[in-house]
């Protein structure tokens, strides 16, 4: 059986790929602070897993580098195992939006498309100014809660079992009211 790695494990984890995908891009601190919109010392901070990121500061750094957030968490990883358990999905938390991401999809260099299952906690926004590649495909269906999404300028109101599909080429935000959270499935293609 697969351990789960600790939330600190998980933040060493994804600092090693950050400063790794600088390094192969040979841009300088400085130079990702200006493709990202993060600054220079919190991305240091970051890629000394000093400090554990944000959904949206991982939003800007994974478009900076045109990969999805679940793209940047496996990066490295060169086998393909068709099915992974539950216990053993890895999950990321963003205590700051009370935000978990849970990535459903067995990880995988090949494969482009995956499902990641989030839960958004009461009266939690999350903004993302850029998708990590333009016309990146979303079908997001809403199991549980209430969701408005907002995509190309316009918010789309959830219930449970609604389902969104759109392409992101802009800024997007995820909110949900001051009582109720939501629990739903994103499919990225």
């Amino acid at each position: 059986m697969e351990t789960i790695p600790t939330q600190s494990a998980f933040d060493n984890r994804i600092a090693q790929r950050l400063r790794a995908l600088r390094g192969e891009r040979g841009w300088s601190l400085d130079a990702l602070a200006e493709r990202s919109n993060v600054s220079r010392a919190t991305l240091s901070r970051l890629e000394n897993a000093e400090v554990s990121p944000t959904a949206s500061v991982l939003g800007r750094l994974c478009a900076a580098y045109g990969i999805t957030v679940s793209r940047l968490m496996y990066l490295v990883e060169d086998d393909f195992a068709p099915r992974v358990a539950r216990d053993a999905q890895a999950v990321w938390v963003d205590p700051q939006h009370d935000f978990h991401r849970r990535l459903v999809s067995p990880p995988s260099r090949a494969l482009g498309g995956e499902v990641v299952e989030c839960t958004l906690g009461p009266g939690t926004r999350i903004a993302y100014d850029a998708p990590p590649r333009s016309g990146l495909e979303h079908h997001l269906l809403l199991a549980e809660g209430e969701l408005t999404v907002g995509v190309d300028g316009r918010d789309h109101r959830l219930q449970p079992g609604d389902c969104l599909r759109y392409q992101l080429r802009g800024p997007s935000v995820f909110s949900t009211p001051a009582t109720v959270a939501a629990r739903y499935l994103l499919f990225i293609l």
